[in-house]
């Protein structure tokens, strides 16, 4: 059953944490929203391999309108976490118990959302000390799942998390 996944996206994300995940989320014949600050706005990758477009902006939009939750990493994250409504786009997610899956970077917007005390996650090794001190417990795999959250270190990662995030939809 095709299932409706948000990826929240900014400037800068990391291009195959983008494109890895969309293309696998794509091929199993799940649809894929792009959600940015502005509608039609061409994002570019933090390499300058992918440039993206958004479908609608966060004011547009509602997390009730989906079935779960990408967010690549790169710096793209930590521009969205600046923003409150991406923040209360994420924390809806968790409290609905919906999907949610991150990579590299992307737990510093989960961060904010104050989602991740007591889980168990990964994320790329410069933010290691930011999920530890959320109250996370960090493992160093290639993924992690823990109840509704997917979460992988780095582009190396992307078939495992692909796997996962594809086994959760399913």
């Amino acid at each position: 059953m095709s299932k409706k996944v948000a990826v929240v996206l900014a400037d800068h994300f990391e291009d195959v944490e983008f494109t890895g995940p969309v293309d696998a989320l794509k091929e199993a014949g799940h649809e894929v929203t792009v959600i940015g600050t502005k509608k039609g706005a061409e994002l570019v990758g933090k390499q300058e391999e992918a440039k993206v477009t958004v479908d609608v902006t966060i004011d547009e939009t509602s997390s009730s309108d989906f079935d779960a939750l990408l967010i690549p990493g790169g710096f793209s994250p930590d521009l969205l976490r600046e923003d409150d409504r991406f923040v209360t786009f994420t924390e809806e997610f968790d409290s609905s118990k919906k999907p949610i899956f991150s990579i590299c970077h992307g737990p510093q917007l989960m961060i904010n959302a104050k989602i991740v005390k007591g889980r168990k996650m990964t994320g790329y090794k410069s933010i290691r000390v930011d999920l530890e001190n959320a109250g996370v417990t960090f493992e160093d795999e290639e993924v992690v799942v823990d109840d509704n959250f997917v979460s992988s270190r780095q582009p190396d990662d992307i078939p495992a998390f692909n796997r996962e995030m594809l086994a959760k939809l399913s």
